[in-house]
């Protein structure tokens, strides 16, 4: 069975996950070589991380809470990862 890992995270960037940011995320998902999902807390299925287009549909603006999951060998520091940047805003505040 393959570790799987999860974190709830809140965007905090004043423009939510806009181009941008969607662009980082998936970025920073595709180094890792295991699944690895983002989905809004308050709906019930997630997304490809590792798809700008995907993560964009979101529609997270600021203040939405997010889970993000990941599988595989990698899986915790993809969650840490995936976590500190958005804990970071970014880097646009």
């Amino acid at each position: 069975m393959n570790p799987t890992a999860r974190k709830k995270v809140k965007v905090t960037n004043r423009l939510g996950l806009h181009a941008r940011p969607a662009m980082l995320f998936a970025e920073t998902a595709q180094r890792f070589g295991g699944e690895v999902t983002v989905q809004r807390a308050d709906q019930d299925s997630g997304v490809d991380a590792k798809s700008i287009m995907q993560i964009m549909m979101l529609a997270a603006t600021a203040g939405t809470e997010l889970i993000i999951v990941a599988t595989g060998d990698d899986a915790d520091a993809a969650v840490k990862e995936l976590a500190a940047l958005v804990a970071a805003g970014f880097d646009e505040d």
